[in-house]
């Protein structure tokens, strides 16, 4: 396609009553993302220049939200909520600067696909003067029906609105239309709101273009790109297309999966090949994955970084700021936190490990602690490369335990151990012969003399 100025009109003003929630509804998130965020990502795939996006009133949390995602967005403010023409129009000042596509899609549509916005874009390119992007459903209730004539669409007919005939059409719209740039502006100006609600439909817009004798088409996309978020239901069913696209994907491109549907992904998750997956596995925000990678059951990962051949889990959980080298091992009932930890080192079970570095080939015993936070700042453990720690160990920080040292089991050590030294931090134990006989007899008779004695 030639080069084209492009400007995306993202709809996000909607209240979202029946989500039933102090939150806007584009906010509410979908794999980890609010809603906003897919379709910003999918406009940003499309190779547009400028992106408006339409908010409501008291939306400052929405245009923070878009600020982080898409600096570069003008937000515009639809004050009073009279349709999706109207909202469009709440835009007119970035349509006030020229463009040779304007592309129109909602803020909660998070499964919108940014190929299908390059396509709806070429077929503008290619003399479309509009161009609306449809799917195909064996159950067309309730969407807006695709009124073809050959290539030309003629108009989007509301299912309230349409006839027998209309109502059998399988092609329904998606809801993203894209359109001229020099014609959009015109068209929203014919728009009038003779309807019971009284408002601006933007689907108006297609009998218009057509009935002045603009070329007017359709894109056919997944039905999945159409699935909008309204209520919860919708978005537990959004996560559901949404996870299950991620779980493909990633068997496609070469990892394993034992039970798929119990893996759940977050939108940015990376996996390598010959990953291994084992069920009831969750990927939050921020998790990169090498090659060879075994990650067993029940464990629960967000921003960390895992190099190749590393075992982790099962019942492991690591959390953001985390680092795992090559072939390191982290099992069940292990937290790493802000820990980085060395090429073929481990930490098997039960442990915590918090703002802390693991040297190559240390072995962390069961049962140990960094202790990392004095209630008011956070401290830094390092262990070297060989070492080995003993089981139930507390590493009080800060602190550094030399290359190749030991430390004995049960220590709690708060000073630094050299490198190949023994530190051992723990009380002396002392042995009292016939204690333990003796106590059990004075409890034993304490007990008898207690149940003979009269009751009151």
């Amino acid at each position: 396609m030639p080069k084209r100025s492009c400007l995306a009109i993202v709809l996000a003003a909607g209240e979202g009553t029946r989500m039933k929630s102090a939150m806007p509804k584009v906010l509410h998130k979908v794999a980890g993302l609010p809603l906003i965020g897919h379709v910003l990502d999918a406009v940003d795939g499309m190779d547009a220049a400028r992106i408006a996006v339409v908010v409501g009133a008291d939306a400052e949390a929405v245009g923070a939200f878009v600020k982080t995602r898409a600096p570069n967005a003008t937000l515009h403010e639809q004050r009073e909520r009279l349709g999706t023409a109207h909202a469009v129009m709440a835009a007119r000042a970035a349509l006030a600067e020229a463009a040779d596509d304007v592309v129109v899609l909602y803020g909660d549509a998070p499964m919108v696909n940014a190929d299908t916005l390059k396509r709806a874009r070429e077929a503008i390119a290619g003399g479309l003067d509009v161009a609306v992007v449809g799917f195909r459903t064996d159950n067309p209730t309730g969407y807006g029906r695709l009124v073809m004539v050959g290539p030309q669409l003629t108009a989007i007919v509301e299912e309230k609105d349409a006839s027998k005939a209309e109502r059998r059409i399988d092609f329904c719209n998606a809801g993203i239309v894209a359109f001229r740039g020099a014609l959009l502006l015109p068209l929203l100006q014919a728009i009038g709101n003779d309807n019971a609600k009284r408002e601006y439909y933007l689907t108006d817009a297609i009998a218009l273009a057509h009935a002045a004798g603009h070329r007017v088409g359709a894109v056919e996309a997944d039905e999945r790109e159409a699935v909008g978020v309204n209520d919860r239901l919708q978005l537990s069913h959004a996560e559901g297309l949404f996870q299950k696209a991620m779980r493909e994907t990633a068997m496609e491109e070469g990892a394993t999966m034992i039970a798929p549907s119990t893996v759940w992904f977050s939108y940015d998750t990376r996996l390598g090949k010959d990953v291994v997956i084992e069920p009831n596995v969750f990927f939050g925000p921020g998790v990169t994955v090498a090659d060879g990678v075994t990650i067993r059951a029940n464990s629960h990962i967000e921003g960390a970084t895992i190099a190749s051949g590393a075992i982790i889990g099962p019942f492991a959980r690591l959390r953001p700021g985390t680092d795992i080298g090559p072939d390191a091992h982290i099992g069940n009932f292990v937290e790493v936190k802000n820990g980085k930890i060395g090429e073929g080192a481990k930490a098997n079970h039960l442990t915590y490990i918090g703002d802390a570095e693991i040297g190559a080939k240390t072995n962390i015993g069961a049962g140990t602690i960094t202790a990392n936070y004095d209630g008011f700042d956070k401290y830094r453990t390092v262990v070297g490369k060989g070492a080995s720690i003993g089981s139930n160990t507390v590493l009080v920080a800060p602190v550094n335990v030399g290359d190749g040292a030991n430390v004995a089991a049960g220590s709690v050590i708060t000073r630094d151990v050299p490198a190949d030294a023994l530190a051992v931090a723990r009380g002396r134990q002392e042995e009292k012969p016939g204690w333990a006989k003796k106590f059990r007899e004075r409890r034993q008779a304490e007990k008898a003399a207690k149940k003979a004695a009269p009751k009151p």
